[in-house]
């Protein structure tokens, strides 16, 4: 006798795989540093920044943030520049600097490396450049940090 109720196996489906990268770098509202806000569409929504450039957004707010003075981070994230520029000598000074920026950055999963600090000296002003390089990231698609 045929079985009336038969019964049919049914495919696995899985989950589509996302990429790597996807994982690491998740998008976020655009920033704007000149104005100081999140940048807008004409219908007053938040624009998306692509995963990578909300990493490289975060690195550079992490870079200008003061640890230990906003209420709304963990005393993880920022730096500590105005103590570093208090040390006594230049090469003190350079490597307080070099110290608080790759802690900084290097709490965030997705950095890979901070590295080639290069210091220019005017006066009392200092210009400081290294590289930040993302995991997953080609060496061309390094960043170069200016301030």
């Amino acid at each position: 006798m045929p079985n009336l109720y038969p019964t049919v196996n049914l495919p696995t489906i899985s989950a589509p795989q996302r990429a790597r990268e996807e994982e690491i770098y998740k998008p976020a509202p655009l920033f704007d540093f000149e104005t100081g806000d999140f940048v807008l569409d004409g219908a007053g929504r938040p624009v998306m920044a692509t995963g990578r450039e909300a990493y490289i957004q975060w690195c550079m707010k992490v870079c200008v943030t003061e640890r230990n003075t906003k209420m709304a981070y963990s005393n993880k994230i920022g730096t500590e520049l105005i103590a570093a520029t208090k040390e006594s000598g230049r090469q003190a000074v350079q490597s307080a600097i070099i110290r608080t920026i790759t802690e900084a950055l290097m709490v965030h999963p997705a950095t890979e490396y901070v590295r080639h600090f290069q210091f220019k000296w005017d006066g009392d002003h200092l210009r400081v450049e290294f590289r930040v390089k993302g995991k997953k990231w080609l060496e061309e698609d390094i960043l170069t940090v200016i301030y």
